[in-house]
């Protein structure tokens, strides 16, 4: 493994199966994997890539993950969207993209890989800004999420706002801060938003120095204050990158989550590891 947790953002990665469009725009495209093994038909894993929504991330950097996630059982569909710095990126298309692309993708990923893909709501895999897309998407449209895996999300904007993480990447995402559109903090911010019907797991590293922990800490707790089935797992040891690597000492937490998620099983343990 690099010394450098970032490397995994360069790192080369087989190439997706097929890739599908779920509307007109140039950007509005996943990139499906065909799960290894036999076996039956499982439901959909929609990967979600983070980098503070601008044009320089984009889907490619979650492909050892996907890749990943697929030799374990998995279809896998990486879904892009339109980012700040791109015609038309930030609000509200980047948000209206993601709620697209996850009600589309089961459909086109069951046609694209027949057989192979269960009917039922997606889990939606999400790191970092690509974290508090999939809380979004969960409290806006519940009937489509199967489960939520969030990541390091940035899971509140007003905070994130103030803080100036990625310089300025809130305020290029929703084009002000919340005095100047508060309207649009109240539709896109998470932590506006707690109560989600989907079983919900936030993992967060104590070292990040991304997206402070306690954003995690704060969202959990009010979502569980409000009924949301959701848990919070805090790995010590843990930075922003590691939770996307996956020979990094948190991913078997990271696969620990997925499969209590696609499961249904009744209880994850939310200690760490001892060391």
């Amino acid at each position: 493994m690099s010394t450098d947790p970032r490397a995994v953002l360069t790192r080369p990665a087989p190439p997706p199966d097929v890739t599908v469009a779920y509307g007109d725009h140039p950007e509005q495209l996943a990139d499906l994997r065909r799960p290894a093994g036999g076996g039956p038909a499982r439901r959909l894993v929609i990967v979600v890539h983070g980098g503070f929504w601008r044009a320089e991330y984009d889907r490619t950097h979650t492909g050892p993950m996907a890749a990943a996630l697929a030799a374990l059982g998995h279809p896998v569909a990486q879904v892009e969207y339109r980012r700040t710095g791109q015609p038309g990126g930030g609000w509200p298309n980047t948000l209206t993209d993601v709620l697209a692309g996850v009600a589309a993708l089961p459909g086109l990923a069951a046609a694209a890989l027949p057989g192979l893909v269960a009917p039922a709501p997606p889990i939606l895999v999400g790191h970092s800004a690509g974290g508090h897309l999939a809380l979004h998407v969960a409290a806006n449209a519940p009937a489509t999420v199967g489960g939520v895996l969030a990541l390091a999300p940035v899971a509140d904007l007003a905070e994130a706002y103030r803080l100036d993480l990625d310089g300025g990447a809130v305020a290029a995402l929703l084009g002000g801060g919340p005095a100047e559109v508060p309207e649009r903090y109240a539709t896109a911010d998470p932590s506006a938003s707690v109560a989600i019907r989907a079983r919900t797991v936030v993992i967060h590293g104590a070292l990040d120095r991304q997206v402070p922990v306690s954003m995690s800490r704060s969202w959990v707790a009010a979502a569980q204050a409000a009924g949301t089935p959701a848990t919070l797992i805090e790995l010590p040891e843990c930075e922003h990158f590691g939770l996307i690597a996956p020979d990094s000492a948190a991913w078997p937490r990271v696969v620990d989550a997925l499969r209590f998620l696609h499961d249904d099983l009744p209880a994850i343990d939310a200690r760490s590891p001892s060391r």
